[in-house]
């Protein structure tokens, strides 16, 4: 613990919410060990251009119920360069930083995967992305809250959906990813639910919805992951609606809303969780991994091992939406 003795943290790629919350844990982890955290603002942007600044317990004061990032997040080009990572390092040399935690998804790990086999120094990554698409954790930062959120605004195009007898195709986010969709779905009372891992034809749909309106089922809600096989929801809205015109059709992109907005308690005791576990993990000598959770209880996945696995969708929850979409 002693050889570690100034911790930068930072996000990167797309806001979750409740990275704020992680942000807050992992500064005030590092006060308690007694190191000094330092918050690189933009992600490896930053990094590269020296964006850096030390924190205090008081500097991460009153944000754990924020949305988005006070560190910013931002996509880096010249990172992905041996030229952008020397500069980056060199910032970091600068500022004595002599460990990494990293806030962020796939893109961000796969980054300071690179980083460290080329300069070695000590980084553990917090999965904070709202697909909930990494292996080796039951979880990641901002699922919950965004799933949440895609389900509020199920809800509310129910009521005029059953107000107008009509039929809402629903897109959510999850390009790679149905995990949102799926809950999403099952949670808004779906008749469908399409996403990236399954493919879903428009005679599927039709034969679906057709079963539903000979059960005198007054609206239908069919939520599409943006990933989907089958094409976006404007695509499949327009092949379902020449072919099918037993209700008047209408589409809803919920897009970006689900990333913003407050944090569920669940992702914010989940960062909080998440943060700590980084900041020890750094301490107690783990390099070069990042921090989940399994059951209830948190793990550390190195790159290596996260790279032989693979997310699941949860089959379970989607074959349940189809019993219940009678």
């Amino acid at each position: 613990m002693s050889e570690i003795k100034r911790i930068g943290v930072f996000t990167s790629g797309g806001d979750a919410p409740g990275m704020n919350a992680a942000i807050r844990a992992v500064v005030r982890t590092c006060i308690y060990y007694g190191k000094q955290v330092f918050g690189i603002y933009q992600g490896y942007n930053g990094m590269i251009e020296g964006e850096v600044e030390e924190l205090g317990a008081r500097s991460v004061s009153h944000i754990i119920q924020r949305g988005g990032t006070i560190l910013k997040s931002a996509r880096s080009k010249d990172f992905r360069t041996p030229e952008g990572r020397k500069l980056a390092y060199e910032t970091l040399k600068k500022h004595k930083i002599d460990a990494l935690i990293a806030i962020g998804g796939d893109g961000t790990f796969a980054g300071l995967n690179v980083f460290y086999n080329e300069y070695k120094i000590p980084s553990v990554c917090i999965p904070g992305t709202i697909d909930n698409d990494l292996p080796g954790t039951d979880y990641t930062i901002g699922y919950d809250t965004a799933t949440n959120t895609a389900v509020e605004a199920i809800d509310k195009i129910r009521d005029t959906a059953l107000s107008h007898n009509r039929l809402f195709f629903i897109e959510v986010m999850g390009r790679d990813s149905g995990q949102i969709a799926i809950n999403s779905g099952l949670a808004g009372g779906a008749v469908a639910i399409l996403v990236p891992e399954e493919e879903t034809t428009i005679d599927e749909i039709i034969a679906k919805l057709d079963q539903t309106a000979k059960n005198q089922k007054k609206s239908s809600l069919v939520v599409v992951a943006e990933g989907g096989k089958s094409g976006s929801a404007i695509e499949i809205a327009q092949k379902v609606t020449e072919r099918f015109a037993n209700f008047e059709t209408k589409v809803t992109i919920l897009g970006h809303l689900q990333r913003g907005g407050v944090p569920t308690y669940f992702d914010r005791v989940l960062a909080s969780k998440f943060g700590v576990a980084a900041v020890e993990g750094i301490l107690k000598g783990k390099n070069n991994v990042m921090v989940g959770i399994r059951g209830n209880t948190v793990v550390y996945n190195t790159f290596e091992a996260m790279q032989e696995m693979s997310p699941d969708i949860d089959h379970e929850s989607l074959r349940i939406s189809k019993i219940l979409s009678i």
